[in-house]
């Protein structure tokens, strides 16, 4: 059996080696959170990283990855949802359908540890996910508001909720 490293723990697995890693991950490991998008790494919705790089791993053969890589999941990211970028995220109300949202905030995530305050061309060049509801908008802000320290106010985002409350 071969074995990957995922979210910190080695798993074993079986499979040809051109299956995608995405198919692994989903299939075998029952890491369901990386979602199927395009298939051709395009539009990001399958985004983990692998040794903290965001990675498209419906195109990433398993055979080329080692069991001493480590893969991170969005189920990795954080166990309770706690990591800034998702704690953004819910604060900004950012995804819609959310199908494309695990990819986007692992790219959001990568971006954010290499550059923590990161320019608009910054942003640009790095999440380049595709989000069929086209909560872009959303999405920047909440990339701001993490650069910000978490705080919605001080990175100049005043979010009226439908029930009347503000973030």
């Amino acid at each position: 059996m071969a074995k990957l490293n995922v979210n910190g723990a080695v798993r074993e697995f079986e499979a040809e080696e051109d299956t995608p890693l995405l198919w692994v991950l989903r299939e075998q490991l029952g890491l369901t959170g990386t979602k199927y998008g395009c298939g051709i790494a395009q539009c990001g919705a399958c985004t983990v990283h692998i040794d903290g790089e965001p990675t498209r791993s419906c195109v990433r053969p398993v055979s080329t990855v080692t069991a001493e890589q480590k893969i991170v999941t969005i189920e990795g990211l954080s166990k309770d949802g706690s990591h800034p970028v998702q704690k953004a995220w819910a604060a900004l109300d950012v995804p819609q359908c959310g199908f494309c949202q695990s990819g986007m905030i692992m790219a959001v995530a990568a971006l954010l540890k290499e550059k923590p305050n990161p320019t608009d061309a910054d942003i640009n060049q790095s999440i380049t996910n595709i989000c069929r509801c086209g909560t872009y908008n959303r999405v920047r802000a909440a990339i701001k508001v993490v650069a910000q320290g978490g705080n919605t106010r001080s990175a100049g985002l005043a979010i009226q909720h439908a029930d009347g409350s503000t973030t």
